[in-house]
């Protein structure tokens, strides 16, 4: 990369390089915007579960130090062409920066690596971008993120009254929670995770990528799951750093509803993120307007409009993937019809595209 003006200069970064990721990651936890997507663990995961190459770009000073940083995924897909993305597969992303003076230019070294890479689009799903080329949306996504209560009983009481006799209906029943990391855990999560996105008609990411992300992540990952006679009913990977739980890959087989295993599942797992230590729920973000936004709603969440920008050539058009676009609607309607072993089968495939 070239260098931009003093004292600023830009550089990519070796990501299998020990001594780098630790010095990264060191600067994403200290960032008070920093995610778990920033992370090179998440890059590493997204590489090896989903066969696309992770790139970083830093912004240094000339002592050395860090003045910004902005992870990216180069994503290729037959079906739906080639992206470069900060952060792929994450719902967040984007320029880390402790100086303004590095936002525009970490920018424009990622378009230049998007037109190196032959990717027409850039895409930032979060994060400070500058300059007239980008196009911004903050009317699409909304961010659901509140403060954990200090027990049980607390927790109980901020959640709104018509979500907190759900709650209560759930915690009567006889379920128990189960928490781990191993293999078994692994492969019970993946079997409701799959069905329950088949379900809302909807590609399920490769077994690998969990697989992938549980190792990367070590500790600061674990899969929560709901059992009703001792089968798994519902599930959930979460994510954890700087005192903030993040439930990212979440679900529910068709038993799941009638058990209340949903609600039984986000209500234990702010327990347990209690007790890792936990001051923060991040409920992920939801297109405003939709049930999973007032789902979020009822538990007491409030949505903040996510800001994501686009960038593409001049006379050229940034890459679609929304699946409210009404070019989706009958594939989805289709997906949804499928036996789950195909879904399977098909999905990964589908999915490991999107980004």
């Amino acid at each position: 990369m070239p260098l931009v003006s003093a004292p600023l200069g830009l550089r990519a970064v070796d990501l299998r390089d020990a001594g780098e990721r630790a010095r990264l990651d060191a600067f994403v936890r200290a960032h008070p915007e920093g995610t778990p997507f920033h992370l090179s663990a998440w890059g590493e995961a997204v590489a090896e579960g989903c066969g696309q190459r992770s790139h970083m770009i830093v912004a240094e000073r000339a002592d050395g130090s860090l003045a910004g940083m902005l992870p990216l995924t180069e994503i290729r897909s037959r079906l739906f062409g080639a992206a470069l993305v900060s952060n792929g597969f994450a719902v967040d992303g984007g320029i880390l920066a402790e100086a303004d003076a590095a936002i525009r230019p970490l920018g424009e070294a990622a378009w230049a690596l998007a037109e190196k890479l032959g990717c027409p689009t850039l895409e930032m799903r979060g994060g400070p971008v500058e300059g007239p080329e980008w196009t911004l949306d903050d009317q699409i996504y909304l961010g659901f993120v509140r403060p954990l209560a200090a027990s049980d009983e607390a927790e109980l009481a901020a959640i709104p009254r018509k979500q907190r006799a759900e709650v209560r209906k759930a915690l009567d029943k006889d379920l128990a929670i189960v928490t781990g990391r191993h293999q078994t855990d692994a492969r019970d999560h993946y079997a409701i995770y799959a069905e329950s996105v088949r379900n809302l008609g909807t590609p399920v990411f490769p077994a690998r990528l969990f697989r992938a992300a549980l190792r990367e992540f070590g500790d600061s990952a674990d899969i929560l799951t709901v059992r009703s006679e001792g089968k798994p009913v519902a599930s959930v990977l979460s994510l954890y750093m700087n005192g903030t739980v993040y439930p990212y890959w979440g679900g529910g087989t068709h038993a799941a509803r009638a058990l209340r295993a949903n609600d039984r599942m986000y209500f234990a797992l702010m327990s347990h993120a209690r007790e890792r230590g936990c001051t923060h729920f991040d409920f992920g973000r939801s297109k405003a307007g939709t049930g999973p936004a007032a789902f979020k709603k009822n538990w007491g969440f409030q949505g903040v409009p996510l800001l994501y920008a686009k960038r593409a050539g001049v006379g050229g058009v940034p890459r679609e993937i929304n699946p409210l676009d009404p070019r989706y609607r009958l594939k989805i309607e289709a997906w949804k019809k499928l036996p789950l072993w195909a879904a399977n089968r098909i999905g990964p495939l589908i999915s490991k595209g999107l980004g």
